[in-house]
């Protein structure tokens, strides 16, 4: 196998990075060329996304790699953008961006699914589209545009999603790639395709819905502004899984065993692999979701609320004064004793943004629980809430798969919470097994890599992440040492 460089953009809802990977036989090499913050910005009453500095803080990443790249007078043999799932930008008829993304926390959909599913049965949503049903999904805010918005609508000639949007701002093609279209409830999970019938109950004219596109496609070249901000001219833009999640589930290293994934960042997203959507009632009322993979696949799961509560609770913290890092509030945490509270984590004031420790408080108040009091107690609570919802989907997942799983992969930042991972082995059961960090870099660079032929194969890419990295294993305590 030839050494072939490539160039990740994953841009996840903390944080952004512009990863350079060298893929050899040996196994794949990242080096982070440029890392940068995310989150929303409030404009009135509005949560946007900062778009335009983003894709300035992506040109600067690119244009790094690109230099580093020619310094050892190698080239780079692709680009690929993933980010997170169901928001959008839309282009006017020039195909300039009409308006900033509106963020998936914007309180305008907080009543959307219901006005929906007064058109359209609940049901038969689901049969088609095999989405779980979350007030955010690009459905519910295409609904919201519509009925408070509509010029923006009328003036708008293509939906893309962001990752879209962002590799036609680097080569210009207009496309829907379809893990992260797969993601808005608008897609009939059989067929892979854009569903008429849910189509028709939403204001929405269908041609502004671009062509799908798979993992793997080539979508052009870097040319015009991009390329010569970036000095990337020509290099090839390819789709891989847009949505982070299935790049990150395309790079979980797994062997033959029966395995469940984790992706623990922002959202815990917990789920199984399968070769065709599961529609069925019984996955519905477990509002389970069926989205498009990586190699064919469907990724069968349940969004969790993640470690969101966390990073809430650290933003109210320094509001006050008090900064923690992650690996503090992790240590506070090990040195207080278990609380026993499993905090609701479906329950939509978590999702919101927000004073997340008075949420909490109120929430156990409501439960007749002592509410924690210091951070520790905080960080305690979250983590073992986590945990308890994690051995809860994994259950739900054997039911309605059938199967019976012996092994959870937990990839991603969260990854790196040992405590987090311990406290999932022992309520799930399973052995898990913690890594890669950068499973969605990872993934993005094996799609690119199967797409110029360097990789064969879906299996071909893991047995090669599984070379790149150590796994750590954590034992459920009733079946072996307490660490």
């Amino acid at each position: 196998m030839q050494d072939q460089r490539y160039i990740a953009v994953d841009l996840g809802a903390e944080s952004g990075r512009v990863m350079l990977a060298t893929v050899a036989a040996t196994g794949i090499a990242l080096t982070e060329m440029h890392r940068f913050p995310n989150g929303p910005v409030r404009v009135g009453n509005v949560l946007h996304w900062d778009i335009l500095r983003l894709w300035g803080e992506i040109q600067t990443g690119v244009g790094k790699a690109i230099a580093e790249v020619a310094s050892t007078g190698k080239t780079v043999a692709g680009i690929g953008v993933d980010t997170w799932g169901v928001d959008f930008g839309l282009l006017d008829n020039n195909g300039e961006l009409l308006t900033n993304p509106v963020h998936y926390r914007d309180s305008r959909t907080d009543d959307m699914p219901e006005k929906f599913f007064s058109r359209m049965a609940r049901e038969r949503a689901y049969g088609i589209s095999g989405i779980q049903t979350l007030n955010f999904n690009t459905l519910f805010q295409l609904c919201a545009l519509a009925e408070n918005l509509p010029d923006t609508l009328d003036r708008s000639r293509h939906l893309l999603y962001i990752p879209d949007l962002l590799a036609y701002w680097l080569c210009g093609r207009i496309a829907n790639e379809y893990t992260i279209a797969s993601t808005s409830q608008m897609l009939d999970a059989r067929r892979r395709e854009y569903s008429p019938e849910i189509l028709a109950y939403i204001p929405v004219h269908p041609p502004i819905l671009p062509d799908l596109v798979m993992p793997g496609t080539l979508l052009g070249h870097v040319s015009g502004a991009a390329a010569d901000a970036t000095h990337a001219h020509g290099v090839p833009v390819l789709a891989v899984g847009a949505h982070d999640t299935a790049s990150a589930v395309a790079a979980v290293p797994a062997g033959a065993e029966n395995w469940l994934y984790l992706s623990s960042g922002t959202w815990s997203l917990l789920g199984a692999e399968i070769d065709q959507p599961i529609l069925t009632p019984e996955a519905m009322n477990f509002n389970l979701t069926n989205e498009g993979g990586v190699g064919g696949k469907i990724r069968l799961l349940k969004n969790i609320a993640g470690l969101w509560l966390l990073q809430e609770c650290r933003r109210a913290w320094a509001r006050d004064g008090k900064d923690f890092d992650y690996r503090t509030l992790v240590q506070l945490a090990r040195e207080v004793p278990t609380r026993g509270i499993h905090l609701d984590l479906e329950d939509p004031l978590m999702l919101a943004p927000g004073d997340m420790p008075m949420k909490i408080t109120a929430q156990c108040r409501r439960m007749g629980r002592k509410s924690p009091e210091t951070p520790g107690e905080f960080t305690r609570v979250i983590l073992e809430s986590l945990a308890a919802a994690y051995a809860n989907v994994r259950h739900t997942i054997e039911k309605v798969t059938g199967k019976t799983y012996t092994h959870l992969h937990i990839v991603g930042g969260g990854s790196q919470n040992e405590l987090l991972n311990q406290l999932a082995a022992d309520a799930t059961g399973l052995h898990v097994l913690a890594g890669p960090v950068e499973a969605t870099a990872l993934g993005n660079v094996m799609v690119q890599a199967m797409a110029c032929g360097q990789l064969d194969s879906l299996a071909a890419g893991r047995e090669l992440v599984a070379k790149s990295c150590r796994l750590r294993e954590f034992i459920p305590h009733e079946k072996g040492r307490k660490s």
